[in-house]
């Protein structure tokens, strides 16, 4: 892991990255560091230590960076998505993969960058691997971040509400999603710990 000054710097690159994603889509203010929270919550459920955290940490922050390449009308486009343009938006996790990739501090964050699209039964992108194949940082991200995709308001369709898409995640285990960081997500959510999270983070943005 990258530590003092190449640490710091690395930080300070992510967050720069997040505000620029935000910038080009309004409907995703506030995702990645969302995403972060939740997705440590349920690290430390899994017992993960504190190096692997970090990873997920920055790749929390990073997962969406690939966007940048896709053009802005793609993103705030208030309908579905034609063909041509689901294709543009599937291409983001390689480009972030290898934005990432270019900055030294940042390359354990990858993998998550890469396969946080991936399907547990191998029907997700870019690459089509399934199940264990899948790096855990990317089998978390997928969930936490479908889980707060569902909860906000997107430019084509409006939020559903949490107890929904906790459904949806447990509709989806064993398919979209891998069974146990679903099981995991589900316990933490209702028994408050993820609300909490999320609460903190509210308050210290408003601080």
């Amino acid at each position: 892991m990258p530590r003092g000054r190449e640490l710091f710097q690395a930080m300070s690159t992510l967050f720069a990255l997040s505000r620029a994603i935000e910038a080009r889509d309004p409907h995703s203010s506030g995702h990645a560091m969302r995403v972060g929270v939740m997705a440590e919550v349920v690290a430390a459920r899994l017992g993960w230590d504190e190096g692997d955290v970090e990873v997920l940490r920055m790749g929390a922050a990073l997962h969406d960076i690939g966007k940048l390449a896709v053009p802005e009308e793609i993103l705030r486009k208030p309908g579905p998505l034609d063909d041509a343009e689901l294709a543009e938006i599937r291409r983001h996790p390689e480009e972030g993969a290898r934005m990432v990739a270019g900055v030294k501090a940042l390359r354990l964050a990858v993998p998550a960058v890469l396969y946080h699209h991936e399907r547990w039964d191998g029907q997700g992108y870019p690459v089509g691997i399934e199940g264990d194949a899948i790096p855990w940082e990317a089998r978390v991200l997928a969930v936490v971040d479908s889980f707060d995709a569902m909860t906000t308001d997107r430019a084509y369709r409006k939020a559903i509400s949490d107890d929904l898409a906790v459904q949806e995640l447990e509709r989806c285990s064993g398919t979209q999603f891998d069974p146990e960081v679903v099981r995991v997500f589900a316990e933490a959510w209702r028994d408050g710990s993820l609300a909490d999270a999320t609460l903190r983070l509210e308050r210290a943005a408003t601080a």
